[in-house]
C-alpha cells in the first residue's frame, strides 16, 4: 500500500531538491494535503489515529524531514483555512491528475477517513463532494468507500449504504 501511495504523489509531483521545494498556491503536493486535511477534520475533532495517518502518508511519500513535514501541515491547514470551496484544491488536482490517479486518492481519502475505524457523515458527505469535483464516479467513490470499510473493519460492506 506504501508503494501505492508514494506512486500517487510522485504522479501530481516530480520530486524536488529539498532546498528547491516551495509549496506555492497552486502546487498539487499543497492541494492534496490541504484536501486531506479537510477530510480529517470534517467531524470537527481530529484523532490522533487521522492525523497520525495523515503525517506519515507525507512523510514517507516524500521523505520529508521533521521541519518540511511541518511546513507542509501548517500550509496546507493554513490554505485549508483560507479558502472558501473545495474546488481552489480540486481543480489543481482535476488538472494535475489521470483518472486512475484522481480515484487512487479518493482512495486513500478513505482510508484517512477510516484511520479511526469510524466514518462521520461529515467526512463522507466531503469525501462525496470532493469525489465530484474530480470527476470520479459515484459507483468508483462507493465501491472504493466499501472496500476501505471491510480493509478497516474487517466486515462485509454490502450493507454499506450507498
Amino acid at each position: 500500500m506504501l508503494e501505492r501511495i508514494r506512486a500517487f504523489f510522485n504522479s501530481i509531483s516530480e520530486p524536488q531538491d529539498e532546498a528547491a521545494r516551495v509549496f506555492a498556491p497552486g502546487d498539487p503536493v499543497l492541494a492534496a494535503s490541504a484536501l486531506m486535511r479537510h477530510v480529517i477534520e470534517a467531524d470537527g475533532v481530529l484523532r490522533p489515529e487521522e492525523d497520525a495517518r495523515y503525517e506519515n502518508v507525507l512523510r514517507t511519500t516524500y521523505g520529508l524531514d521533521d521541519d518540511r513535514l511541518r511546513r507542509l501541515i501548517e500550509e496546507a491547514r493554513d490554505a485549508n483555512n483560507e479558502s472558501v470551496d473545495l474546488y481552489r484544491f480540486t481543480s489543481v488536482l482535476k488538472r494535475t491528475l489521470s483518472d486512475n490517479a484522481r480515484i487512487d486518492f479518493i482512495e486513500l481519502l478513505w482510508e484517512l477517513v477510516y484511520a479511526d475505524r469510524e466514518n462521520h457523515e461529515m467526512e463522507d458527505n466531503v469525501v462525496w463532494r470532493i469525489a465530484e469535483l474530480l470527476g470520479v464516479a459515484a459507483r468508483d467513490r462507493v465501491m472504493l468507500r466499501r472496500r476501505v470499510r471491510q480493509k478497516a473493519l474487517g466486515v462485509n460492506g454490502e450493507d454499506d449504504e450507498t
